[in-house]
This record gives C-alpha cells, structure tokens and sequence, in this order.
C-alpha cells in the first residue's frame, strides 16, 4: 500500500517528472544540453518511494542529489562535505531527525515530515532548521521552499546558461550569445518561474500564482503573450513547449 504523500504526490508532479525523463532519454534525441547545477542536497528519507520521487523532481530542475536512508548515514554523507542543503525526516531508523539536526553544523535544513503537531514544528525550527514542511505537500511547494532557502543561503544566485542564453538572477538581466535582451519586469519573473521548475509541466494559473502573485485579477491568457515575447526575444519556440490542456514547460 503506497504512503498518502505517494498518492498525494504521484499525479501532475509525477507526470512531469516522467515526462522530463523522456526528454532526457529518448533514444532519438541528438542534443546534448548543458544546464548549470544549482545545488547539492541531501535527501534523508527512509520510505523509497518518497525518496524518489523527491529526487527525481529536484534532479528535474537542475539539482544534484545524494541519498541517505537513516540518520547515521546522513551524518557519514555530511561528513563527507559538499552538502548545500538537508532534506530531512524525522522518523528515521538509527538515529530520528531530530538527533541528527543537533548534530549538523552550518549546513541549511529542511525537515519533511508528518509530525504535524505545533510542539514538533517549535522543536525542528528552535534546533535550526530553515523551514518545516508537512506530508503531504505539493512537489511544486517544494521547490519554491528549497528555492527560498537556498536564495538565502546564497546558492540559487547562480547564472543560469542554455543554447547560448544566459540568464543573470541577481542583476535581473538576459544576455542571448553575449549580447543583451530587455526583458520587461514581468517578462523576467515569468522567465524565472520557467527556469526555476524546469522540466515541470506549469499550468497557465499557476503560471499567474508563481510570476504575478495571487492578487492578480487579469486573465490567464496574460501568460500566453508573455510566453510568445520570451520565445521570440530568447529563440527558445524549440525550449518552452506548450503542453496541450495544461500549460506550459521549459526543456532543459
């Protein structure tokens, strides 16, 4: 019987991870891309299908994953150094979550768990922890927090490069084979969103929830003109593909 974050997981964030593995794998393909790695985190989670559908998700927009599956081998894992980021249960066999969280030392953490109770979320935060997140979540919150904390820690900053685009987060600034693309405010948030989940099939409302916020009250074809600006300012018409009745996707 698979776990409620399985089934809670499995549905649209499954589909795009399967679909961006298809991309990646198909054995037609010819294109070999160079995507920037954004970060190297640690997944501590005993239950395997959980663990892989986290890492797939995270591998999906860039990320480099490394796996432990109890709390002595996490410590081994962050013993070994270069470790951005902890993701990390708490009801782990050898040693809970919570003991392992005392045990690390400057490197950020992310507890994933279904301890819901208020004394547990206190007692993960007041040990260290960046943030706290229940089972079941979205994948895609998910990675808006893994994002949040790494922009904090100053690991999401890194230039992002594909087909001789190169896109600047901390300046907000494009450049296409070196030279500079003006992108509108909103055209570069919308941007941003695509890279940041990358691979993800977004649909067109939270396209508007992620780029524009939820108190925008326009419509959603907003972010169809949005797109067609960045696949012809970007040459990206091959790259943010439309994904029939949902949204839209960008291939990396």
């Amino acid at each position: 019987m698979k776990s409620p974050i399985v089934n809670e997981l499995s549905s649209r964030s499954e589909q795009s991870a399967r679909l961006s593995f298809t991309t990646w794998l198909h054995p037609r393909a010819t294109i070999i891309v160079e995507v920037t790695k954004v970060a190297t985190i640690l997944i501590v989670e005993d239950e395997l299908p959980i663990h892989e559908l986290i890492r797939r998700n995270l591998q999906s927009v860039g990320h480099e994953c490394r796996s432990a599956f109890d709390g002595r081998e996490a410590l081994d894992a962050l013993a070994g150094g270069g470790i951005d980021l902890v993701l990390l249960d708490i009801l782990l066999p050898e040693m809970d979550g919570f003991e392992v969280m005392r045990r690390i030392r400057g490197t950020p953490v992310i507890f994933l768990t279904a301890r819901s109770g208020l004394a547990d979320k206190v007692k993960g935060l007041s040990l260290g922890a960046d943030d706290y997140l229940v089972k079941p979540f979205e994948m895609l919150e998910l990675l808006a927090r893994v994002d949040a904390v790494l922009r904090r820690t100053q690991k999401a900053g890194a230039p992002f490069e594909l087909d001789g685009v190169r896109v600047e987060f901390e300046s907000r600034q494009v450049f296409v084979h070196g030279r500079p693309v003006e992108c509108a405010p909103k055209e570069f948030d919308l941007l941003e969103t695509l890279i940041r989940n990358r691979n993800i099939a977004l649909s067109r409302d939270k396209l508007l929830e992620l780029a524009w916020g939820y108190d925008f009250a326009g419509d959603s074809r907003t972010v169809d003109v949005h797109i067609q600006k960045l696949r012809k300012k970007l040459s990206w018409e091959h790259r943010i593909k439309t994904v029939y009745k949902v949204g839209y996707r960008l291939e990396a």
